[in-house]
């Protein structure tokens, strides 16, 4: 999709050349600056009853008089915030869904700055997607094509950077959503790991692959566990992005890569099963922010782990009650095989202490609980660094991509005590989010570290099933902070 900017008055919109035209208006009110055609046709619809200013209403005409776009959306947001910018533009984009613009011309009676740039690149390719990999009925893409953005002269800088940064992490998300998406018999460890490559050939990306001997080798006895039920090989991706000096500790980030998974011999119940094919989501999204990032190419060193294996029963699956050696030499007693992403997330962590890391990051669809907690708006984010947690709050104001800091008091440690290894995989069923995070943080102590539970955000079910390509904009931005 082609995204351009174009300088434009807002008391000229009128004269705009495209297939379509979007008004974004917020307050109560119009801007007396406002296109005075444009203005007499919304002051007329309110007077109508057709047009209110209320978030989330729309108001569509085609060939309106004096309007040279053939065809007329007005939104109201609510508000100037690029929340509130991108739900009015969502709206104004279902409107035109199933018309024939190609061409929108996007504005707002308000100043715009980056990230409302941002947000309606984010926002217009949201809303173009459509998964077609093993559907081929699936619909034809929409007709939107490109998408201005109408801005002032003063505007211009920001609006242009805004859409540069909405281009790359809308392409990451795009690439989560795609990867998935895909079935499990489709999306297997080692399809990541080819696309891993393929990112890798396409940026210029350091890409190293273990396999079974490999990781056997190194002492990874906790992934290799969760791996033992499948005849589909493990895989663990190692992916790094030089973008500054050798000398320069990276940032590193971790994605729970488990393409299926069945709960192995605690085996799940068969109801929304099919949905475990989104438990790679971590990974997913993982791999989508090595996009964004190639593509923005900052002043910083990332390296990407993503452990990837199914998680299924067999009779040589691991059993309830077995005991393992993580690659950090502590003992696991496993109490339950459905509680195997922290299981190939620890040696993860572990292998990450090689790279002498300034901070790390694992992001995984962990657990129920973290669901139960938040539902499905806030992504759960479990840290004991304040530094940390602040630039992801801000990282996640600036994404649109909310997350809510979730505690690590050392009470809720007392839980995975076992009498037979150092620790058991899981504790009580209250507070299951917690106690996991408590788990992996065992496997920490030598960096700054932080987890992102993304169990409730990574994808939608129901009629809208489907991944969602979060956290990628939460990562991008938090990531792009490491550099500035």
């Amino acid at each position: 999709m082609d995204f351009r900017l174009q300088k434009a008055a807002v008391s000229a919109l009128a004269d705009t050349a495209a297939d379509a035209l979007i008004v974004i208006v917020a307050g109560d009110k119009l801007d007396p600056a406002l296109d005075a055609r444009i203005a007499s046709i919304v002051t007329e619809a309110v007077d109508a009853g057709d047009f209110a200013f209320k978030a989330g209403r729309t108001l569509y005409l085609h060939r309106p008089a004096g309007v040279k776009a053939a065809r007329l959306v007005v939104a109201a947001a609510g508000g100037e915030s690029a929340k509130a910018f991108r739900k009015a533009l969502a709206a104004a984009l279902g409107v035109l869904k199933d018309l024939g613009a190609r061409h929108v011309a996007l504005a707002a009676t308000w100043s715009l700055g980056d990230a409302h740039a941002e947000a309606a690149v984010t926002a217009a390719s949201e809303a173009r997607y459509i998964y077609r990999h093993t559907k081929p009925s699936a619909p034809k893409e929409g007709a939107l094509a490109k998408l201005t953005v109408l801005c002032a002269d003063a505007d211009a800088k920001a609006v242009r950077k805004g859409l540069e940064r909405g281009e790359a992490v809308a392409a990451g998300v795009t690439l989560a959503r795609e990867l998935a998406n895909r079935p499990g018999n489709h999306c297997t460890p080692s399809y990541l790991a080819e696309q891993a490559r393929a990112l890798g050939k396409k940026h210029g990306l350091k890409i190293e692959v273990l396999d079974r001997k490999d990781v056997e080798k190194i002492g990874m006895g906790s992934f290799l566990a969760v791996a033992q039920g499948s005849h589909e090989p493990l895989k663990f991706i190692v992916a790094q992005y030089r973008g500054a000096a050798k000398d320069v500790a990276p940032v590193v980030l971790v994605g729970k890569g488990i393409t299926f998974d069945s709960g192995g011999i605690s085996i799940k119940p068969s109801a929304e099963m099919d949905e475990m094919k989104f438990d790679m989501g971590g990974a997913a999204s993982v791999i989508g922010t090595l996009r964004a990032i190639g593509e923005l190419k900052p002043r910083l060193n990332l390296v990407c782990l993503i452990p990837a294996c199914e998680n299924l029963p067999s009779g040589t699956a691991t059993k309830p009650g077995d005991v393992v050696t993580s690659l950090s030499g502590q003992t696991i007693e496993i109490l339950n095989t459905d509680a195997e992403g922290r299981l190939i997330l620890c040696d993860a962590l572990t292998y990450a202490e090689r790279f002498k890391p300034a901070m790390v990051v694992d992001v995984a669809t962990l657990t129920g609980a973290c669901v139960v907690a938040l539902g499905h708006h806030h992504s759960g984010l479990f840290t004991a660094d304040d530094a940390m947690a602040t630039q992801f709050q801000q990282a996640a104001q600036e994404a649109l991509d909310p997350c809510w800091r979730m505690p690590l008091d050392e009470e809720y440690d007392e839980a995975l005590k076992s009498n037979f290894a150092d620790m058991g995989n899981v504790g009580p069923r209250g507070g299951g989010a917690i106690t996991a995070a408590m788990f992996l943080r065992r496997y920490t102590g030598k960096y700054r570290w932080a987890h992102l539970d993304i169990a409730g955000t990574a994808w939608k079910g129901g009629a809208a099933k489907g991944a969602t390509g979060r956290p990628v904009g939460l990562l991008t931005h938090f990531v792009l902070a490491q550099a500035a």
